[in-house]
């Protein structure tokens, strides 16, 4: 049985497309769900070097336990390249990858050079990447609308200047699978310096022929297919997953991926995504009625219905996640959904530097809403206490009397996330300062409660980032 690899291009393509804007949450979910099912490699969100990038990149790496993470580099300089390789600081399973387009039309457009300037950048990046990393990918776009000299000239300097794995695109998706085969034969046949490299195929899926056209490049000796969850265009995993279950033995192929969990994943990350599945319709909810914990549940029994959520926590975010537990359900048992709210909540966020220890809100229809919170930074406890246009007003005074800085509010949403007259709601928060904005998002069946997190979660991200 010949042993295929998967590269999950899920978090690079919702960002090359914007179809979908992940937080920073959703990300490290999704590859650490991604890392639990199998996926061989997981490509990040186009890397720009900015602290998010890093941050993301940084808080991966160590929980990441099986998958190889992979940056694409958004600029295709040596600036770039020393930043990523700055960014892994010696990494094990890590890699460069540097995707850069090959037909006449899409160099001259997008890379802006010429066939000759191409390939003396293709052969500067390619050599500089890995004499910095171990691994280094190299990936051409549009390969199948290329100029065949061109193209078997491009493959051959990345491979001479060291790129161990070489990814051809059917970016275009117009490719039958008996025309894939020969193409790749030929290119297998004209460009010698792919023996002893790993074959990548990334196919487009504008035909719905993403899965055949993976499949016959195998039949040609690629050894590594790159397919995505819920973007557009993409081979999706769940279809490939499919056929390697129901086809894998007659075809003489098998795969790390974990079948059996691989549908309940999939419908996590549509979801993420705002609800999007292949069928263009939102996935069925789970039953919140599997879990129902009530104030009295211990943090250990918190922790296993965690667990069965699909949730893996440092023992740090498991004890954000039992406080925040503790306090709802004082007012409320806690069903799955429920519960899966808190951990999104509380859970992988950056550390704070202002701590929420209490407040207390004033409001009525003949006096101004006061506001009065207590916050604690290193070990110290803050008071700030002002009047305001409302309840939320004053809260949000209070705290900007506290941390002496006013911040334009760029955004104030509010959104029930369960049911009844005890429903949670989730309140987002932007902030804007120094041209950037931050965003923060707390939950409770309190309104006012959720808006002060919100905020605070947002205040926390701008002194992360200031720090």
């Amino acid at each position: 049985m010949q042993k295929i690899r998967i590269t999950d291009t899920t978090l690079r393509k919702a960002d090359e497309t914007a179809e979908v804007a992940y937080s920073f949450r959703e990300k490290i979910e999704i590859v650490k769900t991604l890392d639990r099912i199998g996926v061989d490699v997981i490509e990040l969100p186009l890397f720009r070097a900015t602290r998010a990038d890093v941050l993301l990149l940084h808080t991966v790496l160590p929980i990441v336990k099986n998958a190889t993470i992979s940056l694409t580099l958004a600029e295709l300089t040596e600036e770039a390249v020393r930043a990523a390789a700055e960014a892994l600081g010696g990494a094990k399973n890590a890699r460069i990858h540097i995707a850069l387009p090959v037909s006449t039309v899409q160099m001259e457009y997008h890379l802006h050079k010429k066939p000759d300037a191409a390939l003396a950048l293709i052969r500067t990046l390619v050599s500089l990447a890995c004499s910095l990393v171990d691994e280094v990918e190299f990936s051409a776009l549009d390969a199948t609308r290329a100029e065949a000299d061109f193209l078997t000239e491009a493959l051959s300097a990345a491979a001479t200047a060291g790129a161990g794995i070489l990814t051809v695109c059917d970016s275009e998706g117009s490719m039958l699978p008996d025309e894939f085969v020969s193409f790749l034969s030929t290119l297998r046949a004209e460009v010698p310096a792919l023996a002893g490299k790993e074959l990548s195929v990334e196919s487009s899926d504008a035909m719905h022929m993403g899965c055949a056209l993976a499949v016959a490049a195998i039949g040609v000796g690629a050894t590594v297919v790159k397919t995505a969850v819920g973007a557009s265009g993409a081979t999706p995993l769940p279809a490939f997953a499919a056929v390697l279950k129901m086809r894998g033995d007659s075809l003489g192929i098998t795969s790390s991926l974990n079948a059996a969990s691989l549908g309940k994943t999939a419908e996590k990350i549509y979801a993420m995504g705002g609800g999007k599945t292949e069928k263009g319709t939102a996935p069925e909810e789970e039953s919140a009625g599997d879990i129902c914990l009530r104030n009295t549940d211990d943090e250990a029994t918190v922790a296993a219905a965690v667990a069965t959520l699909g949730y893996e926590l440092s023992e740090e975010d498991m004890a954000r996640v039992y406080e925040s537990f503790r306090h709802l359900s004082a007012k409320k048992d806690i069903n799955a959904r429920e519960l899966d709210v808190i951990v999104a909540s509380v859970a992988l966020q950056v550390a704070p530097t202002y701590i929420l220890r209490n407040y207390v809100i004033t409001s009525s229809n003949v006096i101004a809403a006061a506001a009065q919170i207590e916050l604690e930074k290193d070990g110290e406890i803050l008071r700030g206490v002002t009047l305001g246009d409302g309840p939320v007003d004053a809260a949000f005074r209070a705290i900007e009397e506290v941390v002496g800085t006013h911040y334009e509010l760029d955004e104030f949403r509010i959104r029930a996330l369960t049911e009844g007259k005890d429903a949670m709601s989730e309140t987002v928060v932007r902030l804007r300062t120094g041209g950037k904005v931050y965003s923060g998002r707390g939950v409770s069946t309190d309104i006012i409660g959720a808006s002060i997190r919100a905020y605070i979660s947002a205040l926390n991200k701008i002194c992360f980032e200031e720090a």
